[in-house]
C-alpha cells in the first residue's frame, strides 16, 4: 500500500519495495494520501517503568512486632460534643497554648493513661476528610468513637458515621454525651441505636456504650479504657525495624517553620535525616515536633508528629515511604508525575470526546432545521484591496483557516455576533486546510493576520510569513482562539482619555478683586472637602449638578501666600484664568487630572 501510495507523490520515483522511507515530509505525505492524520511524537523514550515506583514492604516478621497505642478517629453529630470530648482529652491545657499565639493542635495527639498505656486520637474535620481518608484506602483509624447526644438520639450524621465504619470494616465505641442535662434519656439512645443495628454489649453484643459528660469530664476514664480494652482484642501491633510507613492526617504552610505535615507513623522509626515520599511530594526529615511543639528525636508506631522538611505540600490521606537515596526519589517522582500525567490525559479526552459529541447533535439539529427552511448560508465573496474602503475607525482584517468544514462554519457563527462599532472585524479569507502560501500574501495585502485553528504551517508559508511580517496564530483550543482574537482587536483600539477626580473644594463665600489692568475679577473663598487640590491640575465648578466651567487655576492662595496644592480641611483663595466668570457660595470645585486608559471590545463570543 505504502509503495502505491508513493507513485502519486513527486520526487519519490528512486525509492524501491525494500526502502525505508526516512523522510518527515514524506511520511507525512504518505499519511495523509493514505487519508489519516499524521502526528508526530517525541524521540526520547518517555515511557517509565513500574520499578520507578516505591510500594510497601511486605508483612513483617510477626516475631519482631511490638505493641502500638490505638488510632483513635472521634466522629459524630453536629453539636453532639464531639470537640468539647477533643478538649477534654487533650486536657483542656490546648486552649491556654492556642491563646498564647501560636496554635500548637495538629490534628493528632497522643493521650497517656495512668495505666502507662497511649492513645492516639485523630481530629479529622467532620466526615469528609474520613470518607477522603477511606477513598484512597486509608485505613489509618483502628477505632471509631462515636459521640451521641443522651438529649437528641440517633441523628442524620450518626448513621452516616456508622456507614463509614461499616464500609472501612473498623469497629465502634458509642459514647452517649450530655448525661448531665435534665432531658438527658441514655435508655432511649441505646434502644434508638439497637434500632440501627448497633449490636450493644449489655444487650448480647460487642459494641460498649459508654455515658461520659464531656463538659463535666464525667466518665472519660470509663471511655480510655474501654478504647484499651477494645485495643487488646484487636492485638494492635506495628514493626519499629525497618523502613517507615505512615499517613498524611493534615498538611499546612506554617509562617514561621515553612511546610509542615501531621502524620501517623504505621511502621518502622522515623528519625531525623530520612527521606520520606507521599504522592507527588517528598522531604527530608528535618525536624519533628509532638502535639505539646516539643521536638523528638524518634517517632515509633502508632506516633502522631509534625513532620518538617518537605519541597512540597502532599494531600491529606496520602501514603508515607521511606527511600533511601535521593536518585531513588527522583526516580519515584518522576514515575508518579507520569503517572499522573497520563490520568489528566484521559480525563481531558474524555471531556473533549463528550463536548464534541454534544457539539455535533446540536450542530446537526440546528443544519437540519435550517436545511428545512430552505436557508443556507450565503459565501462571503473575496475581497479585492481596491474594492475595500478603508474605514475611519480602526479595522482587524483576519485569514480564517479550519481543519474541518464544521470547525470553520462554528467560528464563523461565533463572528456573525460581532457588532462592535469600535473596530471593524473583516475576515477577508477563510477555507479548511493548512496554511499556505497564498493564506500569507492575501493576509500581506490588508496588512491582516492569519488565525489558524487545528492545521499545520508549512515551512515555505512561515518562511513568507515572516519576510512579510504576517502574524499566524495557531490554536487548537477554540475558546484560546477567540481569547487571542480580542486581545487583538482590543489592540488596533486607540486609547481614551479619562477624568480622575483629585480633590474636590465647596466655595463658601466670594470676593471682589482689582486686577493690575484695572479690570474686577471674582476670588472663592473655599474650603478643601475631599481629597486635595492642585494648581498644575485641571478644575470644573459645578452649580446645581451642572458643570459651568471646566479650565485651569490662576492663583491659589493660603493666607496671602501663594501656593501649589491644598490639603483637605484647609481654606484658601482660588482664581481661575477666565476673568469675566462669577463665582456663587456653595459652588464645587473640582480638580481632575486627565490620564489614558486602554480601551477593550464591547463584543460577548460566548466562551
Amino acid at each position: 500500500h505504502v509503495y502505491e501510495v508513493l507513485m502519486f507523490i513527486p520526487g519519490t520515483e528512486a525509492y524501491d519495495h525494500d526502502d525505508a522511507v526516512l523522510d518527515a515530509q514524506t511520511i507525512s505525505d504518505i499519511v495523509k494520501k493514505s487519508g489519516m492524520v499524521p502526528e508526530f511524537c517525541s524521540r526520547k523514550k518517555e515511557s517509565i517503568d513500574k520499578d520507578g515506583d516505591v510500594v510497601r514492604q511486605p508483612p513483617p516478621d510477626p516475631r519482631f512486632l511490638v505493641r502500638r497505642p490505638p488510632v483513635v478517629t472521634i466522629m459524630g453529630h453536629v453539636d453532639h460534643g464531639k470537640t468539647t470530648l477533643l478538649d477534654q482529652l487533650r486536657s483542656s491545657n490546648i486552649v491556654d497554648k492556642e491563646f498564647g499565639g501560636i496554635t500548637q493542635h495538629i490534628g493528632a495527639f497522643l493521650v497517656t493513661l495512668s495505666s502507662g498505656e497511649s492513645i492516639c486520637f485523630l481530629d479529622t474535620p467532620g466526615h469528609a476528610a474520613f470518607s477522603a481518608m477511606r477513598g484512597r484506602g486509608a485505613h489509618l483509624t483502628d477505632i471509631i468513637v462515636l459521640v451521641v447526644a443522651a438529649d437528641d438520639g440517633v441523628m442524620q450524621q450518626t448513621l452516616e458515621v456508622l456507614q463509614h465504619a461499616q464500609d472501612a470494616s473498623v469497629p465502634i465505641i458509642v459514647a452517649i454525651n450530655k448525661i448531665d442535662k435534665d432531658n438527658a434519656d441514655v435508655e432511649k439512645t441505646k434502644q434508638m441505636l439497637m434500632q440501627h443495628q448497633v449490636q450493644l454489649e449489655e444487650f448480647g453484643g460487642e459494641v460498649q456504650a459508654v455515658p461520659i459528660s464531656a463538659l463535666k469530664g464525667v466518665g472519660l476514664l470509663e471511655l480510655q479504657e474501654a478504647i484499651v480494652t477494645q485495643a487488646e482484642l484487636m492485638q494492635l501491633k506495628g514493626d519499629p525495624k525497618g523502613l517507615v510507613e505512615g499517613r498524611v492526617v493534615e498538611a499546612q504552610v506554617d509562617s514561621k517553620r515553612g511546610r509542615l505535615v501531621t502524620a501517623v507513623i504505621q511502621r518502622g522509626t522515623l528519625k531525623r535525616g530520612d527521606m520520606l515520599v507521599a504522592g507527588t511530594a517528598w522531604a527530608k526529615v528535618r525536624a519533628m515536633f509532638n502535639d505539646s511543639g516539643n521536638m523528638v528525636q524518634a517517632a515509633p508506631p502508632g506516633t502522631p508528629v509534625e513532620i518538617l522538611g518537605w519541597k512540597e505540600i502532599p494531600s491529606a490521606g496520602d501514603e508515607i515511604l521511606q527511600v533511601k537515596k535521593e536518585s531513588e526519589v527522583k526516580s519515584v517522582l518522576a514515575w508518579r508525575n507520569n503517572q499522573k500525567s497520563k490520568m489528566k490525559q484521559e480525563e481531558n479526552w474524555m471531556i473533549i470526546e463528550e463536548r464534541r459529541k454534544e457539539h455535533e447533535k446540536q450542530h446537526h439539529a440546528e443544519l437540519v432545521a435550517r436545511r428545512a427552511q430552505g436557508l443556507y448560508r450565503k459565501r462571503r465573496e473575496a475581497k479585492s484591496k481596491e474594492s475595500q474602503a478603508r474605514p475611519d475607525h480602526p479595522q482587524f482584517s483576519l485569514v480564517l483557516k479550519g481543519d474541518t468544514d464544521g470547525s470553520v462554519d462554528a467560528i464563523l457563527d461565533v463572528f456573525d455576533t460581532y457588532h462592535s462599532k469600535k473596530c471593524q472585524l473583516d475576515i477577508i479569507h477563510y477555507g479548511v486546510g493548512n496554511v499556505t502560501e497564498s493564506d500569507v500574501e492575501i493576509a500581506a495585502t490588508f496588512e491582516g493576520e492569519i488565525f489558524a485553528f487545528n492545521v499545520d504551517l508549512a515551512q515555505k508559508a512561515a518562511a513568507l510569513a515572516k519576510e512579510k511580517g504576517v502574524p499566524v496564530r495557531r490554536h487548537n483550543v477554540i475558546y484560546r482562539l477567540f481569547e487571542q482574537l480580542v486581545d487583538r482587536l482590543n489592540h488596533k483600539l486607540p486609547k481614551i482619555e479619562e477624568e480622575v477626580v483629585v480633590g474636590e473644594a465647596k466655595v463658601l463665600q466670594v470676593f471682589q478683586i482689582t486686577l493690575p489692568n484695572k479690570k474686577k475679577s471674582s476670588v472663592a473663598g473655599c474650603r478643601c472637602v475631599h481629597g486635595s487640590m492642585s494648581k498644575k491640575l485641571g478644575v470644573k465648578v459645578v452649580r446645581d449638578n451642572e458643570t459651568i466651567y471646566t479650565g485651569s487655576i490662576a492663583s491659589m492662595k493660603y493666607f496671602k501666600n501663594e501656593v501649589e496644592s491644598i490639603k483637605k480641611e484647609q481654606e484658601c483663595g482660588i482664581g481661575i484664568d477666565d476673568q469675566d466668570f462669577v463665582f456663587q457660595p456653595q459652588d464645587l470645585i473640582v480638580n481632575f487630572e486627565t490620564k489614558e486608559v486602554d480601551q477593550e471590545i464591547d463584543w460577548d463570543h460566548g466562551f
